[in-house]
């Protein structure tokens, strides 16, 4: 299969760090994802312990359902989703954040939109042939509660040696500033990776940020460019450029679909916060393995 994304849209990735590439993601598969996850959400019934999404205080909610997340599918509450006394404020439905991690090898409908051919050959394009689907996200940016994500390196997250972890972002609906679009810092991933996120002990026993570089990470209100997007669109994503997204205060949610790949040939640590159970080893995006 020939390349699909031109020489200018690579040159772009690598200079910036990101680029965006209209009109992927077609209508049917927008629609059949955006229809399976609220699904998802419908039929899940949350345990007694309340799992919230926040990147500010990840350390804090790393609790097992979020540590045991990498070969599941959990749904995952906005930080503002609950009041004082620990009640939802609203319909389950309007206070999830993200489902994940594993939809895209667990749920028929995240993995036909998934493992496609031209997914396949655009991370070709970008030097992956060899690309694992490590990671997948369903993100619904709430409307009025869509909580920021801090300023980060998805390094930080699913770090591997050498560094090869690249997110693929797809807008399900349209991603404007006021409903909390993606920011960008355009070359931003050319200085090293600041931090990474590991387990500590065994099991279920905690996580930890670990320093590597003291250079902050740049400034959301100066130095980063705002990426909105119709639906449609794909933002691919190095893995150490810093992004970051606002709060949604909008009336409108901003649903995505996210999916981390990395390189088969790269070592993925077992401190790693995300791990797959045994007997789930991670698939390559190009289906060689299952022919």
């Amino acid at each position: 299969m020939s390349a699909l994304l031109t020489d200018e849209q690579i040159a772009s990735f690598e200079r910036d760090g990101f680029v965006v590439v209209p009109d992927f993601m077609g209508s049917q598969t927008r629609a059949s994802i955006r229809e399976r996850a609220i699904d998802l959400v419908d039929n899940w019934e949350p345990s007694g312990e309340n799992t919230v999404f926040t990147t500010e205080e990840q350390e804090r909610v790393s609790n097992h359902e979020f540590l045991s997340s990498g070969g599941r599918i959990w749904c995952f509450f906005e930080e503002e989703a609950f009041d004082e006394r620990g009640e939802l404020r609203q319909a389950k439905e309007l206070s999830i954040n993200k489902i994940g991690h594993a939809q895209h090898d667990l749920d028929d409908v995240f993995e036909r939109a998934t493992y496609t051919s031209d997914l396949a050959q655009i991370a070709a394009d970008i030097g992956m042939a060899d690309a694992l689907a490590l990671q997948s996200m369903y993100i619904f940016k709430q409307p009025g509660i869509g909580g920021e994500v801090s300023c980060h390196q998805d390094g930080t997250f699913l770090y591997t040696d050498p560094l090869t972890v690249t997110g693929f972002w797809f807008a399900v609906e349209d991603a404007t500033i006021n409903n909390g679009c993606l920011w960008a810092a355009p070359g931003g991933h050319k200085p090293p990776l600041r931090k990474v996120f590991r387990r500590v002990g065994s099991d279920d026993e905690g996580t930890m940020f670990e320093d590597l570089d003291e250079t902050p990470l740049p400034d959301p209100a100066k130095d980063l460019v705002p990426l909105e997007v119709p639906a449609g669109t794909m933002v691919i994503l190095n893995g150490k450029l810093p992004h970051w997204s606002d709060v949604n205060r909008s009336p409108v949610s901003r649903h995505a679909y996210t999916l981390h790949c990395i390189s088969a040939s790269a070592t993925y640590p077992d401190w790693n916060w995300l791990q797959r159970p045994a007997d789930m080893p991670l698939r390559r995006l190009d289906r060689s393995d299952r022919q």
